[in-house]
């Protein structure tokens, strides 16, 4: 299955980390745009420089460990698409032109499924794309949050429960069917 990750779910680092950890076990394969990986950049610069730099380097190690992820919208697609955001036509763009099942964002609003769906498109959120994940595969996607879970603690140097570490990265069910 190929999903177009939204910028809004690779900003946050937990949820970045789930999702590309389920990636690498081999349970759907990621797809993103240029700008979508740029405007994550550009969202954590309010961060500091520091963040912008240090986002820019997992970037080059995502293109790195997936070179195919990468998906350049065809000439005149986004003149044919309509959205209410025209700022994320691309993000539909890009789900077209990577032959994408699904577009995984939270912005349900500018992302109808109606006209998602008649680009043959679903638009899912991380919450519920990741616990169907964990329900056809559950040891694979135990391990990538056990692995998050265990790096976040290392960081923090705090315990990191997994129900209350997957309910700051929006993820509830998912942390309550692991928890």
């Amino acid at each position: 299955m190929k999903v177009v990750l939204d910028a809004c779910v690779l900003v946050p680092t937990v949820l970045r980390e789930i999702l590309i950890g389920v990636a690498r076990a081999g349970l759907y394969t990621p797809l993103w745009s240029e700008r979508i990986l740029e405007e994550w950049a550009r969202a954590v610069r309010r961060f500091g420089p520091v963040d912008e730099a240090m986002a820019r380097g997992q970037i080059a190690v995502l293109k790195a460990q997936f070179p195919q992820a990468s998906v350049a919208p065809r000439s005149g697609l986004e003149a044919r698409l309509h959205l209410p955001d025209d700022n994320d036509i691309h993000v539909l763009a890009a789900a077209i032109a990577g032959g994408a099942e699904a577009i995984v964002t939270f912005n349900a609003v500018d992302f109808p499924r109606g006209v998602l769906a008649g680009e043959g498109i679903a638009r899912r959120d991380p919450d519920g794309f990741l616990w169907q994940l964990w329900s056809d595969h559950p040891a694979e996607v135990g391990a990538v949050v056990e692995a998050v879970r265990a790096e976040a603690e290392r960081l923090s140097g705090e315990p990191q429960p997994v129900r209350a570490l997957l309910k700051r990265a929006k993820l509830p069910r998912l942390g309550k069917a692991l928890g």
